[in-house]
């Protein structure tokens, strides 16, 4: 094979594009599966940006031109994994900032860092209201939906996020899982949230947890 066996791994770590595109087309060409690109070297690729990230090692700035990389590989890998019913079997998360807040860096984070560990995620932006929420998570069957908020004074809108779909007999039991600057274990046991999680590493292994 001409493509090393770490060079999509090191594009990954290096946020390059250019590389990452590359090493991808050239694979594929190669007859190597999609399936295989995405599991043996574009996940893992992207656990050791999130290990770094958790020790320090690696800033938000880094993280974020890693996701571009790691996106750039998904795009042109999907049509290929499409072709294979069970190559696409991640569960789904719905993630969104709650109405009232335009804040996303902190939900793009949680986003690139989910994608990196193989789930679907659905994004659904910022000043996102709880129908919205509702409607996305049982369209998609989602197995989890994370919360964002950024403000004290938007904070409370996770309550009714929460509220509609424990008030819902379909989706009672979707897990949900809050983040934020204000935010706190102990707010998310008072709303009745499934978990609570202090960065964006953290809510990938929240996420994983919920899915088990």
């Amino acid at each position: 094979m001409s493509v090393s066996d770490n060079s999509i791994q090191q594009a990954i770590l290096l946020g390059n594009v250019d590389s990452i595109s590359k090493s991808v087309n050239q694979l594929l060409h190669e007859g190597v599966a999609a399936q295989s690109i995405l599991d043996d070297q574009l996940l893992s690729g992207m656990a050791i940006v999130g290990e770094r990230f958790k020790r320090n090692e690696m800033f938000l700035p880094q993280v974020l031109m890693s996701a571009q990389a790691m996106q750039t590989a998904i795009d042109l890998l999907k049509p290929h994994l499409l072709k294979d019913s069970t190559a696409l079997k991640q569960q789904t998360v719905v993630i969104g900032t709650v109405k009232g807040d335009m804040h996303d860096i902190g939900k793009n984070l949680v986003r690139i860092m989910l994608i990196g560990a193989g789930f679907e995620v659905i994004d659904l932006g910022v000043n996102v209201p709880a129908q919205r929420f509702l409607e996305t998570a049982a369209h998609h069957r989602a197995s989890v939906v994370c919360l964002s908020a950024l403000l004290s004074s938007t904070m409370n809108n996770m309550k009714e996020v929460v509220d509609c779909f424990r008030g819902d007999p379909d989706l009672r039991q979707t897990k949900i899982l809050i983040g934020g600057a204000p935010v706190s274990r102990e707010f998310s046991k008072a709303i009745g949230a499934d978990g609570y999680a202090p960065t964006a590493t953290d809510a990938v292994e929240k996420v994983q947890l919920l899915c088990q």
